[in-house]
């Protein structure tokens, strides 16, 4: 199944509307949320099909907020691409472990970002 919608969580409002004009312009449904906590609701009243996880935010950050969606049997099956300024091999390597399934560092190529979504629909 393609992945249609797909929800963006960022507490920089430039970083969300950066992600949702690439997305939106190549015809994807876009959300967005700006707190792990906010992301924790709409995962569940949205029923996104794809997430973009900020790392870095206030309360609980993106590697908290990727574990307990990928460790909930309602939500574990909603891949993650983690999408965030740390960009050490140890950050990739914990994000992954916490069930996302891509890791991208920022500033975000359009097409990467691109590429790595079709390569999970």
């Amino acid at each position: 199944m393609a992945i249609q919608k797909i929800l963006v969580v960022d507490d920089s409002p430039t970083e969300r509307y950066f992600l949702s004009d690439i997305l939106i312009k190549n015809g994807f449904s876009v959300s967005t949320a700006e707190s792990g906590e906010e992301a924790l609701l709409k995962v569940k009243a949205d029923r996104p099909q794809l997430i973009l996880m900020d790392v870095v935010m206030p309360g609980q950050n993106g590697f908290q907020v990727t574990r307990s969606i990928s460790r909930n049997p309602d939500t574990q099956d909603v891949p993650i691409i983690i999408c965030t300024s740390k960009g050490q091999e140890t950050d990739r390597i914990w994000g992954l472990r916490q069930g996302a399934r891509d890791y991208i560092v920022k500033p975000v190529d359009p097409q990467e970002l691109l590429a790595k979504i079709a390569a999970l629909g």
